[in-house]
């Protein structure tokens, strides 16, 4: 066995020598190959060749087929609600209720979901949005909004500090946030304003599930309530492939027709009505505006009646 072990440890070299001698050989022919039939390659050449190869590989439309987006409800978020945020969903719950005639509330978040979604049971689009701004009024003292607006005139500091505000007291809502800067046109001329929240996942949208929920119960009523009632000017974008959010204080919205959210599909794995197929998959939210048909038959009418046929005596409009 000791015999063995050492024949074979002395033929190693060998071995070895007879690999670096063919592999020097390959090389040998490679190059001889390289110049006979290509021209020399250098080392800036083939570094330019692979560098071409992989941005070729690596561009948009050379790839493998891109990957459906990731299910944002895929991993739910856990919260640790602390006195404070007990509280404020407690008190929001209970103006709730009163809005629903006194509708029984236990103080969690899940009832404070629920509570949204009794808003929405039996009220259009726009009845929804009134209800919700009559919470948001019955939150605050008599008089506030003519207070706000004497306090809180609009311009830069008071734009940051609501943003500000909102970061700091409202995560029980919509989840961790920061603050960004974001373009803001103010008196006729563009400005840098620290007055943008950015959520990184809202809370409210996860626990919803549902486009017309944020849309009607959040978004609108949030807008208006502070761009008509406060006299501050809000943007709300939200984000539905992540579930983030984006605050623009001082940025007035635009009317919800002309608003992206306007177009937004259910989301295909939380559909509560059941309306998500194939045939329908990229058709807007039906809850977003619950009259958007009889608008747009209204539309159509109206189209039909300024450019459609008429008899020799009728006057055009």
């Amino acid at each position: 066995m000791a015999a063995a072990c050492s024949l074979a440890v002395s033929r190693a070299p060998a071995v070895s020598c007879s690999q670096e001698q063919r592999v020097s050989a390959s090389r040998r022919a490679f190059r001889s190959s390289s110049t006979r039939h290509h021209g020399w390659l250098d080392r800036r050449e083939i570094g330019s060749l692979v560098t071409e190869r992989l941005a070729a590989a690596s561009e948009p439309g050379a790839a493998a087929p891109s990957a459906a987006p990731a299910d944002p409800f895929a991993e739910r978020s856990t919260y640790k609600d602390n006195l404070f945020d007990r509280a404020m969903i407690w008190y929001f719950s209970s103006v709730m209720s009163k809005q629903l005639g006194g509708a029984p509330f236990d103080g969690s978040w899940d009832g404070f979901v629920d509570l949204s979604r009794e808003i929405m049971r039996g009220r259009n689009s726009k009845e929804q949005q009134e209800t919700v701004a009559g919470v948001l009024a019955g939150l605050l003292p008599p008089q506030a909004p003519e207070r706000f607006r004497r306090w809180f005139p609009l311009n830069k500091r008071n734009a940051e500090f609501n943003a500000f505000i909102t970061v700091l007291g409202f995560a029980w809502l919509v989840g961790p946030s920061k603050l960004k800067e974001v373009e803001v046109e103010f008196e006729g001329r563009k400005e840098k304003w620290m007055s943008g929240v950015t959520i990184k996942k809202c809370r409210y949208l996860e626990s919803s599930g549902c486009v017309g929920m944020c849309t009607n119960m959040c978004k609108l009523p949030t807008q208006r309530f502070f761009t008509d009632t406060f006299g501050l000017p809000l943007t709300m974008n939200p984000n539905f492939e992540d579930l983030s959010c984006e605050m623009i204080f001082g940025q007035a919205p635009p009317p919800i027709e002309e608003d992206k959210v306007y177009m937004q599909p259910c989301f295909a794995t939380q559909c509560n009505l059941g309306t998500v197929s194939r045939k329908n998959l990229k058709e807007p939210c039906p809850k977003i505006d619950t009259d958007r048909a009889k608008k747009q038959r209204a539309t159509t009418a109206a189209a039909g009646g300024a450019g459609g046929f008429r008899w020799p005596w009728q006057q055009k409009a």
